[in-house]
């Protein structure tokens, strides 16, 4: 079922009309209560959605088509505005269910504190987690302006709760010297600036590991993605994510769940930013996607 039986927003391109038949399912995540530049971000999972429908259902880089993939879109989360606490929980809560029912979560942001339930529920489910961070940010901080509870806050809560060394961070750009400081004294794997050249070293490492995805579309260029609620300059391409993409696609590991998120509509009127991540959801969908 839908979040809200009465929905009648737009669905991602393709989505079926059964839950209970799906692989993955599609949920929203309309969140940003603690962002620290730019908010807007709780409109990225509607865009995404919407600039899908002007994708072609066949993907020349995985020579697929998404008939080919059985999932369902439920639409957003009803998140309580303004109460970061209780939204986080809502979002573990069903992330949890989407587990138990043998589903591939894959959420939509959203600000990327969400990830942070999201780890949570993944690491109860398979506690050999290991997780890619694909982002320009380290969010490796343990509060921001006295607030533990931050967009700036998830990574540091993953390498708490699952071990430093299982926490792979890439494409990083910007943080606090006391954020890169921690990376290399906690043993975490920290690549900064690229993404694809040191994935292709890291994969074969996690062979035949459950690993979780979340990426931050702030990972790209301000020049391919300016909707974006904290921007940082000398990214990667669209290419290059894409590149990325199939890397984890055609690797030996067991990729569990994933998301994207960032995505704040306002900042771009030309709409790529959108459009980019929607392409970015389609090739999650059909290389990371398996049926049951």
């Amino acid at each position: 079922m839908r979040f809200d039986e009465a929905y009648s927003g737009k669905v991602f391109i393709m989505s079926r009309a059964s839950y209970e038949e799906a692989d993955a399912v599609i949920y929203g995540m309309p969140m940003d209560w603690t962002v620290s530049f730019r908010p807007g971000s709780r409109f990225g999972p509607a865009r995404i959605r919407e600039a899908s429908l002007g994708l072609e259902e066949y993907s020349p880089y995985a020579d697929k088509h998404l008939e080919e993939i059985n999932y369902f879109d439920a639409g957003d989360i009803p998140l309580p505005f303004g109460n970061a606490a209780r939204s986080l929980d809502i979002v573990e809560e069903y992330v949890d269910s989407l587990l138990a029912d043998g589903k591939f979560p894959l959420g939509l942001g959203g600000e990327h504190l969400l990830s942070w339930p999201i780890f949570k529920a993944m690491y109860r489910k398979y506690p050999d987690l290991a997780i890619i961070h694909i982002d320009a940010h380290a969010d490796l901080r343990e509060q921001y302006e006295g607030e533990a509870l931050s967009h700036s806050t998830p990574i540091r809560k993953a390498c708490e709760l699952i071990g430093a060394e299982n926490v792979y961070s890439f494409g990083i750009r910007s943080g606090m010297r006391e954020e890169f400081a921690y990376a290399k004294e906690a043993g975490m794997h920290l690549y900064k600036f690229d993404v694809a050249e040191p994935l292709k070293n890291v994969l074969p490492h996690l062979s035949g590991r459950p690993v979780y995805i979340t990426i931050d579309i702030d990972v790209l260029d301000p020049a391919h993605a300016p909707g974006t609620g904290t921007a940082e300059a000398g990214g990667i391409t669209s290419k290059e994510l894409l590149e990325a993409q199939m890397l984890l696609s055609q690797a030996d590991i067991q990729i569990v769940g994933a998301d994207l998120v960032e995505v704040a509509p306002a900042y771009d009127p030309t709409e790529q930013t959108a459009i980019a991540a929607s392409k970015f959801v389609r090739e999650m969908l059909l290389g990371w996607v398996h049926k049951r």
